[in-house]
Protein backbone atom coordinates (compact mmCIF):
# COMPACT_ATOMS: atom_id res chain seq x y z
CA UNK A 1 0.00 0.00 0.00
CA UNK A 2 1.77 3.49 -1.16
CA UNK A 3 0.43 6.43 0.30
CA UNK A 4 1.39 10.54 -0.15
CA UNK A 5 3.97 11.62 2.37
CA UNK A 6 3.50 15.20 2.67
CA UNK A 7 6.87 15.47 4.65
CA UNK A 8 9.00 13.97 1.24
CA UNK A 9 6.17 15.20 -1.37
CA UNK A 10 6.50 11.54 -2.78
CA UNK A 11 4.55 8.39 -2.63
CA UNK A 12 5.79 6.13 0.16
CA UNK A 13 5.28 2.54 0.42
CA UNK A 14 3.78 1.89 4.34
CA UNK A 15 5.97 -0.25 6.23
CA UNK A 16 5.55 -0.47 9.43
CA UNK A 17 7.79 -0.46 12.62
CA UNK A 18 6.15 -3.60 13.81
CA UNK A 19 3.99 -5.30 11.50
CA UNK A 20 1.21 -6.16 10.74
CA UNK A 21 0.82 -3.93 13.37
CA UNK A 22 0.94 -0.05 12.01
CA UNK A 23 0.09 3.26 14.51
CA UNK A 24 -1.67 5.86 12.94
CA UNK A 25 -2.43 8.74 15.13
CA UNK A 26 -4.59 11.89 13.53
CA UNK A 27 -5.72 15.12 14.95
CA UNK A 28 -9.45 14.96 16.14
CA UNK A 29 -11.71 17.84 16.79
CA UNK A 30 -12.10 20.77 19.72
CA UNK A 31 -15.16 20.20 21.39
CA UNK A 32 -16.34 23.93 22.03
CA UNK A 33 -18.77 23.74 19.11
CA UNK A 34 -20.92 21.53 16.87
CA UNK A 35 -18.19 20.56 13.92
CA UNK A 36 -19.50 21.60 10.23
CA UNK A 37 -19.30 19.61 7.46
CA UNK A 38 -15.34 20.35 6.74
CA UNK A 39 -14.42 18.74 9.68
CA UNK A 40 -16.94 15.79 8.85
CA UNK A 41 -15.07 15.28 5.82
CA UNK A 42 -11.25 15.24 7.46
CA UNK A 43 -13.05 12.62 10.07
CA UNK A 44 -14.45 10.51 6.87
CA UNK A 45 -11.39 10.45 5.34
CA UNK A 46 -9.80 9.19 8.34
CA UNK A 47 -11.81 6.92 8.64
CA UNK A 48 -11.17 5.70 4.78
CA UNK A 49 -7.57 5.49 5.32
CA UNK A 50 -8.06 2.98 8.29
CA UNK A 51 -10.07 0.63 6.29
CA UNK A 52 -8.12 0.50 2.80
CA UNK A 53 -4.98 -0.34 5.64
CA UNK A 54 -6.99 -3.22 6.82
CA UNK A 55 -8.45 -4.39 3.68
CA UNK A 56 -4.47 -4.26 2.53
CA UNK A 57 -3.37 -6.66 5.60
CA UNK A 58 -2.49 -3.86 8.20
CA UNK A 59 -3.90 -4.30 12.01
CA UNK A 60 -3.82 -0.31 12.58
CA UNK A 61 -3.54 1.01 15.91
CA UNK A 62 -5.79 4.43 15.53
CA UNK A 63 -5.50 7.17 18.16
CA UNK A 64 -7.50 10.06 17.82
CA UNK A 65 -7.06 12.96 20.15
CA UNK A 66 -10.06 15.42 21.73
CA UNK A 67 -8.60 18.94 22.24
CA UNK A 68 -11.02 19.85 25.39
CA UNK A 69 -8.57 22.48 26.54
CA UNK A 70 -5.88 24.74 25.78
CA UNK A 71 -7.17 25.44 21.77
CA UNK A 72 -6.47 28.95 21.67
CA UNK A 73 -8.25 31.70 18.83
CA UNK A 74 -5.05 32.41 17.22
CA UNK A 75 -1.98 31.07 15.93
CA UNK A 76 0.08 33.04 17.91
CA UNK A 77 -1.37 31.52 21.23
CA UNK A 78 -3.02 34.50 21.97
CA UNK A 79 -6.86 35.18 22.45
CA UNK A 80 -9.28 32.55 24.29
CA UNK A 81 -9.01 29.43 24.97
CA UNK A 82 -12.10 27.85 22.73
CA UNK A 83 -13.48 25.94 25.51
CA UNK A 84 -13.16 29.07 27.71
CA UNK A 85 -15.62 31.15 24.89
CA UNK A 86 -17.70 28.10 24.27
CA UNK A 87 -18.63 28.49 27.93
CA UNK A 88 -19.24 31.81 27.86
CA UNK A 89 -21.36 31.86 24.72
CA UNK A 90 -23.50 29.20 26.37
CA UNK A 91 -23.90 29.94 29.82
CA UNK A 92 -22.25 27.03 31.08
CA UNK A 93 -19.01 25.21 32.72
CA UNK A 94 -16.29 25.31 30.22
CA UNK A 95 -16.21 21.24 31.46
CA UNK A 96 -19.83 20.97 30.44
CA UNK A 97 -19.07 22.25 26.84
CA UNK A 98 -16.41 19.56 26.60
CA UNK A 99 -18.45 17.03 28.16
CA UNK A 100 -21.03 17.67 25.69
CA UNK A 101 -19.47 18.59 22.57
CA UNK A 102 -17.18 15.35 22.95
CA UNK A 103 -20.35 12.66 23.67
CA UNK A 104 -21.88 14.87 20.51
CA UNK A 105 -18.84 14.13 18.45
CA UNK A 106 -18.75 10.44 19.05
CA UNK A 107 -22.54 9.94 18.65
CA UNK A 108 -21.56 11.75 15.20
CA UNK A 109 -19.14 8.93 14.16
CA UNK A 110 -21.55 6.61 14.73
CA UNK A 111 -24.05 7.98 12.47
CA UNK A 112 -21.61 9.16 10.32
CA UNK A 113 -20.40 4.92 10.27
CA UNK A 114 -16.85 6.25 10.98
CA UNK A 115 -15.17 3.14 12.65
CA UNK A 116 -14.29 3.94 16.36
CA UNK A 117 -10.47 4.16 17.20
CA UNK A 118 -8.43 2.37 19.29
CA UNK A 119 -8.34 5.37 21.99
CA UNK A 120 -9.88 8.71 21.74
CA UNK A 121 -7.59 10.30 24.93
CA UNK A 122 -8.77 13.76 25.93
CA UNK A 123 -6.22 16.54 26.40
CA UNK A 124 -7.83 17.21 30.07
CA UNK A 125 -6.98 13.39 31.40
CA UNK A 126 -3.32 13.93 29.88
CA UNK A 127 -2.19 17.03 31.80
CA UNK A 128 0.59 14.83 33.52
CA UNK A 129 2.01 13.99 30.38
CA UNK A 130 2.15 17.02 29.17
CA UNK A 131 3.80 18.62 32.41
CA UNK A 132 6.40 15.89 32.06
CA UNK A 133 7.03 16.14 28.29
CA UNK A 134 7.61 19.95 29.11
CA UNK A 135 9.85 19.05 32.15
CA UNK A 136 12.04 16.80 29.33
CA UNK A 137 12.40 19.98 27.26
CA UNK A 138 13.48 22.14 29.57
CA UNK A 139 15.95 19.89 30.42
CA UNK A 140 17.49 19.45 27.21
CA UNK A 141 17.67 23.36 26.87
CA UNK A 142 14.43 23.74 24.71
CA UNK A 143 12.28 26.24 27.09
CA UNK A 144 12.41 29.62 28.42
CA UNK A 145 9.59 31.63 30.48
CA UNK A 146 8.01 34.75 29.78
CA UNK A 147 5.21 36.62 31.51
CA UNK A 148 2.48 34.18 29.73
CA UNK A 149 3.93 31.10 29.51
CA UNK A 150 6.33 29.07 28.79
CA UNK A 151 7.83 28.75 25.67
CA UNK A 152 9.32 26.76 23.16
CA UNK A 153 12.53 27.98 21.65
CA UNK A 154 12.37 27.13 17.76
CA UNK A 155 16.03 28.20 17.09
CA UNK A 156 17.25 25.32 19.02
CA UNK A 157 15.60 23.28 16.77
CA UNK A 158 17.71 23.58 13.23
CA UNK A 159 15.03 21.49 11.30
CA UNK A 160 12.29 23.58 12.55
CA UNK A 161 9.30 24.22 9.56
CA UNK A 162 10.60 22.07 7.06
CA UNK A 163 7.80 20.40 6.56
CA UNK A 164 6.28 23.11 5.55
CA UNK A 165 8.55 24.89 3.96
CA UNK A 166 8.86 27.78 6.17
CA UNK A 167 10.85 30.37 5.19
CA UNK A 168 11.96 31.92 8.60
CA UNK A 169 14.40 34.89 7.40
CA UNK A 170 11.34 36.24 6.61
CA UNK A 171 8.98 34.76 8.89
CA UNK A 172 10.73 37.17 11.56
CA UNK A 173 9.82 40.14 10.03
CA UNK A 174 6.84 39.64 11.39
CA UNK A 175 5.05 37.56 8.46
CA UNK A 176 2.79 34.84 9.78
CA UNK A 177 1.63 35.95 12.85
CA UNK A 178 1.20 38.71 15.14
CA UNK A 179 4.66 39.95 17.14
CA UNK A 180 5.34 39.26 21.23
CA UNK A 181 8.28 41.38 22.15
CA UNK A 182 8.52 38.95 24.47
CA UNK A 183 9.10 36.07 22.76
CA UNK A 184 12.99 35.54 21.26
CA UNK A 185 11.34 34.08 17.84
CA UNK A 186 8.35 34.74 16.34
CA UNK A 187 7.65 31.56 15.75
CA UNK A 188 8.14 30.01 19.24
CA UNK A 189 5.31 28.59 20.61
CA UNK A 190 3.66 28.49 24.12
CA UNK A 191 3.68 24.63 25.89
CA UNK A 192 2.21 25.92 28.64
CA UNK A 193 0.24 29.05 29.25
CA UNK A 194 -0.18 30.59 32.73
CA UNK A 195 -4.05 31.57 34.11
CA UNK A 196 -4.36 35.39 34.31
CA UNK A 197 -3.45 37.28 37.70
CA UNK A 198 -6.73 37.84 39.48
CA UNK A 199 -9.15 35.45 37.44
CA UNK A 200 -9.53 31.78 37.63
CA UNK A 201 -10.32 29.73 34.57
CA UNK A 202 -12.61 26.48 35.02
CA UNK A 203 -9.91 24.83 33.62
CA UNK A 204 -6.18 24.97 35.32
CA UNK A 205 -3.70 23.00 36.74
CA UNK A 206 -0.92 23.21 39.32
CA UNK A 207 2.70 22.81 37.13
CA UNK A 208 6.32 23.33 38.26
CA UNK A 209 5.60 26.91 36.04
CA UNK A 210 2.63 27.86 37.55
CA UNK A 211 -0.62 27.51 37.62
CA UNK A 212 -2.39 27.19 34.28
CA UNK A 213 -3.11 24.79 31.03
CA UNK A 214 -1.37 23.46 28.29
CA UNK A 215 -0.36 24.45 25.06
CA UNK A 216 -3.02 23.33 21.88
CA UNK A 217 -0.02 21.49 20.49
CA UNK A 218 1.86 19.82 23.34
CA UNK A 219 -1.38 17.20 24.04
CA UNK A 220 -0.90 15.49 20.28
CA UNK A 221 2.77 14.75 20.94
CA UNK A 222 2.00 13.98 24.59
CA UNK A 223 -0.63 11.33 23.56
CA UNK A 224 0.81 9.70 20.96
CA UNK A 225 3.83 8.98 22.27
CA UNK A 226 1.90 7.55 25.53
CA UNK A 227 -0.47 5.38 22.99
CA UNK A 228 1.83 4.84 20.17
CA UNK A 229 5.46 5.18 21.04
CA UNK A 230 7.97 7.64 20.01
CA UNK A 231 8.12 7.47 16.17
CA UNK A 232 3.86 6.80 14.41
CA UNK A 233 3.93 4.84 11.16
CA UNK A 234 1.43 7.36 9.94
CA UNK A 235 0.19 10.71 11.56
CA UNK A 236 -3.02 12.29 9.93
CA UNK A 237 -4.47 15.89 9.48
CA UNK A 238 -5.86 18.98 7.50
CA UNK A 239 -3.80 20.69 5.68
CA UNK A 240 -4.32 23.61 7.58
CA UNK A 241 -2.26 22.04 10.63
CA UNK A 242 1.18 21.90 8.26
CA UNK A 243 2.55 25.43 8.98
CA UNK A 244 1.63 26.05 12.79
CA UNK A 245 0.71 22.92 14.65
CA UNK A 246 2.59 19.93 13.11
CA UNK A 247 5.51 22.03 12.64
CA UNK A 248 5.35 22.49 16.21
CA UNK A 249 4.23 19.09 17.03
CA UNK A 250 7.61 17.82 14.79
CA UNK A 251 9.85 20.06 16.92
CA UNK A 252 8.65 19.20 20.49
CA UNK A 253 8.70 15.26 19.73
CA UNK A 254 11.71 15.14 18.18
CA UNK A 255 13.52 17.71 20.70
CA UNK A 256 12.11 15.63 23.43
CA UNK A 257 12.70 11.75 22.09
CA UNK A 258 16.01 12.47 19.17
CA UNK A 259 14.12 10.54 17.29
CA UNK A 260 11.74 11.10 13.94
CA UNK A 261 8.26 11.69 14.80
CA UNK A 262 6.33 10.02 12.14
CA UNK A 263 7.00 8.30 8.70
CA UNK A 264 4.30 9.23 6.53
CA UNK A 265 2.62 12.46 7.22
CA UNK A 266 -0.85 12.29 5.11
CA UNK A 267 -2.99 15.42 5.14
CA UNK A 268 -6.80 16.25 3.62
CA UNK A 269 -7.64 19.26 1.83
CA UNK A 270 -10.02 21.84 2.50
CA UNK A 271 -13.82 21.50 1.93
CA UNK A 272 -15.47 24.83 0.14
CA UNK A 273 -18.98 26.58 -0.17
CA UNK A 274 -19.16 28.61 -3.51
CA UNK A 275 -15.04 28.81 -3.35
CA UNK A 276 -14.72 29.69 0.45
CA UNK A 277 -13.25 27.84 2.91
CA UNK A 278 -16.11 26.25 5.41
CA UNK A 279 -15.95 27.94 8.54
CA UNK A 280 -18.20 29.42 11.31
CA UNK A 281 -17.15 32.58 11.21
CA UNK A 282 -18.19 33.20 7.19
CA UNK A 283 -21.38 31.51 8.30
CA UNK A 284 -21.22 28.49 6.34
CA UNK A 285 -21.04 26.23 8.96
CA UNK A 286 -23.23 23.39 7.33
CA UNK A 287 -24.07 20.90 10.58
CA UNK A 288 -24.93 16.99 9.90
CA UNK A 289 -28.34 18.46 11.41
CA UNK A 290 -28.50 20.93 8.82
CA UNK A 291 -28.36 18.58 6.16
CA UNK A 292 -30.77 15.62 7.57
CA UNK A 293 -33.75 18.91 8.11
CA UNK A 294 -33.46 19.74 4.25
CA UNK A 295 -34.12 15.36 3.75
CA UNK A 296 -30.50 14.31 3.44
CA UNK A 297 -29.10 11.06 4.55
CA UNK A 298 -25.91 11.31 6.14
CA UNK A 299 -24.69 8.20 4.16
CA UNK A 300 -25.28 10.82 1.34
CA UNK A 301 -22.84 12.85 2.85
CA UNK A 302 -19.96 9.77 3.10
CA UNK A 303 -20.68 9.12 -0.43
CA UNK A 304 -20.01 12.32 -1.86
CA UNK A 305 -16.84 12.73 0.63
CA UNK A 306 -16.09 9.49 -1.47
CA UNK A 307 -16.18 11.04 -4.71
CA UNK A 308 -13.06 13.24 -4.24
CA UNK A 309 -9.66 12.56 -3.32
CA UNK A 310 -8.32 13.19 -0.20
CA UNK A 311 -5.61 15.63 -1.70
CA UNK A 312 -7.73 17.60 -4.13
CA UNK A 313 -10.03 20.22 -2.83
CA UNK A 314 -13.48 19.26 -2.65
CA UNK A 315 -16.58 21.71 -3.41
CA UNK A 316 -19.69 21.43 -1.24
CA UNK A 317 -23.20 22.27 -2.60
CA UNK A 318 -26.37 21.00 -2.25
CA UNK A 319 -26.75 20.06 -5.94
CA UNK A 320 -23.58 17.45 -5.53
CA UNK A 321 -25.11 16.12 -2.41
CA UNK A 322 -28.39 15.13 -3.97
CA UNK A 323 -26.79 13.84 -6.84
CA UNK A 324 -24.56 11.52 -3.99
CA UNK A 325 -28.01 10.59 -2.59
CA UNK A 326 -29.18 9.99 -6.04
CA UNK A 327 -25.92 7.70 -6.80
CA UNK A 328 -26.30 5.88 -3.18
CA UNK A 329 -30.01 4.97 -3.93
CA UNK A 330 -28.98 3.05 -7.08
CA UNK A 331 -26.14 1.12 -5.17
CA UNK A 332 -29.23 0.74 -2.29
CA UNK A 333 -31.51 -0.73 -5.24
CA UNK A 334 -28.42 -2.69 -6.32
CA UNK A 335 -28.00 -4.28 -2.80
CA UNK A 336 -31.28 -4.93 -2.38
CA UNK A 337 -30.96 -7.61 -5.08
CA UNK A 338 -29.92 -10.29 -2.63
CA UNK A 339 -33.64 -9.87 -1.46
CA UNK A 340 -35.09 -10.36 -4.61
CA UNK A 341 -36.68 -14.12 -5.52
CA UNK A 342 -34.00 -16.06 -6.29
CA UNK A 343 -33.11 -17.70 -9.79
CA UNK A 344 -31.39 -21.30 -10.79
CA UNK A 345 -28.96 -19.96 -12.78
CA UNK A 346 -26.19 -16.60 -13.00
CA UNK A 347 -24.64 -15.90 -15.60
CA UNK A 348 -20.89 -16.75 -15.21
CA UNK A 349 -19.48 -13.68 -16.21
CA UNK A 350 -21.14 -12.54 -12.74
CA UNK A 351 -19.09 -14.77 -10.72
CA UNK A 352 -15.78 -13.51 -12.56
CA UNK A 353 -16.85 -9.87 -12.15
CA UNK A 354 -17.43 -10.09 -8.86
CA UNK A 355 -13.86 -11.05 -8.13
CA UNK A 356 -12.50 -8.12 -10.71
CA UNK A 357 -14.32 -6.01 -8.91
CA UNK A 358 -13.10 -7.00 -5.45
CA UNK A 359 -9.54 -6.81 -6.55
CA UNK A 360 -9.36 -3.75 -8.36
CA UNK A 361 -11.19 -1.48 -5.71
CA UNK A 362 -8.68 -2.52 -3.19
CA UNK A 363 -6.06 -2.10 -5.26
CA UNK A 364 -7.43 1.19 -5.92
CA UNK A 365 -7.37 2.37 -2.48
CA UNK A 366 -4.09 0.64 -1.84
CA UNK A 367 -3.06 3.56 -4.32
CA UNK A 368 -3.25 6.60 -1.90
CA UNK A 369 -6.75 6.05 -1.52
CA UNK A 370 -8.33 6.89 -4.44
CA UNK A 371 -11.78 6.28 -3.92
CA UNK A 372 -13.19 7.78 -6.46
CA UNK A 373 -11.71 5.16 -8.83
CA UNK A 374 -12.85 2.49 -6.41
CA UNK A 375 -16.51 4.01 -6.85
CA UNK A 376 -15.89 3.71 -10.92
CA UNK A 377 -15.06 0.20 -10.45
CA UNK A 378 -17.96 -0.31 -8.19
CA UNK A 379 -20.23 1.65 -10.72
CA UNK A 380 -19.20 -1.00 -13.51
CA UNK A 381 -20.47 -3.88 -11.77
CA UNK A 382 -23.60 -2.20 -10.45
CA UNK A 383 -24.31 -1.15 -14.41
CA UNK A 384 -23.62 -4.79 -15.49
CA UNK A 385 -26.18 -6.16 -13.04
CA UNK A 386 -28.38 -3.60 -13.92
CA UNK A 387 -28.35 -4.67 -17.54
CA UNK A 388 -28.94 -8.35 -17.33
CA UNK A 389 -31.00 -7.43 -15.46
CA UNK A 390 -31.60 -10.35 -12.71
CA UNK A 391 -34.34 -10.70 -10.64
CA UNK A 392 -32.50 -12.46 -7.53
CA UNK A 393 -28.66 -13.22 -7.13
CA UNK A 394 -28.89 -14.51 -3.48
CA UNK A 395 -26.12 -16.83 -2.04
CA UNK A 396 -22.47 -16.18 -0.83
CA UNK A 397 -22.00 -14.28 -3.76
CA UNK A 398 -23.45 -11.01 -3.05
CA UNK A 399 -23.24 -12.02 0.65
CA UNK A 400 -18.92 -11.36 0.42
CA UNK A 401 -19.17 -8.67 -2.14
CA UNK A 402 -21.50 -6.63 -0.11
CA UNK A 403 -19.73 -6.61 3.26
CA UNK A 404 -15.99 -6.48 1.17
CA UNK A 405 -17.53 -3.33 0.01
CA UNK A 406 -19.08 -2.25 3.30
CA UNK A 407 -15.75 -2.77 5.16
CA UNK A 408 -14.25 -0.93 2.64
CA UNK A 409 -16.12 2.39 2.09
CA UNK A 410 -18.76 2.24 5.14
CA UNK A 411 -21.64 2.48 2.81
CA UNK A 412 -23.99 0.53 4.93
CA UNK A 413 -24.71 -1.33 1.93
CA UNK A 414 -24.88 -5.00 3.38
CA UNK A 415 -27.47 -5.65 6.68
CA UNK A 416 -30.12 -3.89 4.39
CA UNK A 417 -33.75 -5.16 5.30
CA UNK A 418 -35.87 -7.73 3.27
CA UNK A 419 -39.56 -6.49 2.98
CA UNK A 420 -42.06 -7.86 5.17
CA UNK A 421 -43.84 -11.10 4.08
CA UNK A 422 -47.04 -8.79 3.43
CA UNK A 423 -45.56 -6.86 1.15
CA UNK A 424 -44.08 -10.38 -0.69
CA UNK A 425 -47.66 -11.66 -1.12
CA UNK A 426 -48.71 -8.58 -2.45
CA UNK A 427 -45.85 -9.26 -5.19
CA UNK A 428 -47.08 -13.20 -5.36
CA UNK A 429 -50.97 -12.12 -5.81
CA UNK A 430 -49.78 -9.03 -8.45
CA UNK A 431 -47.75 -11.37 -10.87
CA UNK A 432 -50.97 -13.96 -10.56
CA UNK A 433 -53.17 -11.52 -11.43
CA UNK A 434 -50.94 -10.33 -14.71
CA UNK A 435 -50.75 -14.28 -15.58
CA UNK A 436 -54.01 -13.91 -16.14
CA UNK A 437 -54.18 -11.12 -17.70
CA UNK A 438 -56.31 -8.84 -15.19
CA UNK A 439 -54.52 -5.76 -15.55
CA UNK A 440 -56.70 -3.94 -13.54
CA UNK A 441 -55.94 -5.40 -10.49
CA UNK A 442 -52.40 -5.69 -11.29
CA UNK A 443 -52.34 -2.05 -11.73
CA UNK A 444 -54.26 -1.42 -8.02
CA UNK A 445 -51.84 -3.65 -6.15
CA UNK A 446 -48.69 -2.06 -7.74
CA UNK A 447 -50.58 1.28 -6.64
CA UNK A 448 -50.66 -0.02 -2.96
CA UNK A 449 -47.14 -1.13 -2.84
CA UNK A 450 -46.01 2.30 -3.87
CA UNK A 451 -47.92 3.75 -1.20
CA UNK A 452 -45.48 1.24 1.23
CA UNK A 453 -42.79 3.34 -0.96
CA UNK A 454 -41.59 0.19 -3.24
CA UNK A 455 -42.13 0.06 -6.89
CA UNK A 456 -42.13 -2.82 -9.48
CA UNK A 457 -39.78 -3.29 -12.45
CA UNK A 458 -41.50 -5.75 -14.74
CA UNK A 459 -38.26 -7.80 -16.45
CA UNK A 460 -37.86 -10.80 -18.78
CA UNK A 461 -37.65 -12.73 -15.66
CA UNK A 462 -40.85 -11.44 -14.20
CA UNK A 463 -41.55 -8.51 -11.32
CA UNK A 464 -38.37 -7.01 -9.64
CA UNK A 465 -39.21 -4.82 -6.87
CA UNK A 466 -36.94 -1.34 -5.85
CA UNK A 467 -37.63 1.18 -2.59
CA UNK A 468 -39.41 4.50 -3.11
Amino acid sequence: MKLYNTATKQLEEVKPIQPPKVSVYSCGPTVYDYPHIGNWFTFIRYDVLVRALKASGFQPDWVMNITDVGHLTSDADEGEDKLEKGAKREGKSAWDIAKFYSDYFVQGLDRLNILRPSHLPKATDHIREQIDLIKTLEQKGYTYQISDGVYYDTSKFPDYGKMAHLDLAHLKEGARIAANPEKKNPVDFALWKFSPSGAKRDMEWDSPWGKGFPGWHLECSAMSIKYLGETLDIHAGGIDHIPVHHTNEIAQSEAATGKPFANIWVHMNHVTVDAEKIAKSTGNGITLEDIEAKGFSLEALRLLVLQSHYRTQAEFSWETLEAAQNRLKDLYAWADLRHQPNIDTMPSELDDLFGATRQSMQQDMANDLNAPAALISLGKLVSFMQQIPIPGVEGKYTDEILKFIDDLLGLKLDGRPDISDEQKQLLQERQKARLSEDWSKSDALRATLETQKLGIRDTSYGQQWYRL
